[in-house]
């Protein structure tokens, strides 16, 4: 189910290593939560210079939004964010300021997946939930 989106402007060293990226995400969310790696999708959307503003002002920096299944703890949400970021910014080299993750959960029951309906975090056994 983790549903990881990025929106990166023209030229930002995440477009040139879409796969590496995708991969550190899908082993950072793999380790954290257990998860299979199966369940872990990653999509990448170019926008044009300008197309991303904070404040009002237009940025350079890529932004990712994440869904997740409702039911981790802070501290797994945490070391998510984190993890994820070190590793993006690893494989790219932007700097982890220069970035920005928005993580949102959502129940298991609301997402529809290899046509069937997912089970709560709380509920999978092969999900880290804690």
């Amino acid at each position: 189910m983790p549903y990881y989106r990025f929106t990166v402007p023209t030229g930002n060293a995440t477009l040139a290593h879409r796969a590496e990226v995708a991969a550190a995400v899908t082993r950072v969310h793999s380790e954290v939560t257990g998860a299979p790696a199966r369940y872990v999708h990653c999509t990448f959307t170019e926008v044009p210079p300008g197309g991303v503003f904070v404040a009002g002002e237009p940025v350079e920096g890529p932004r990712m939004v994440g869904l997740i299944r409702d039911g981790r703890t802070a501290e797994v949400r945490a070391r998510l964010l984190h993890g994820i970021a070190d590793a993006w910014c690893a494989v790219t080299g932007d700097a982890k300021a220069d970035v920005a993750i928005f993580l949102h959960e959502v129940p298991g029951a609301n997402v529809l997946e290899d046509g069937e309906i997912l089970p709560e975090a709380a509920d999978d056994p092969v999900a880290a939930h804690g």
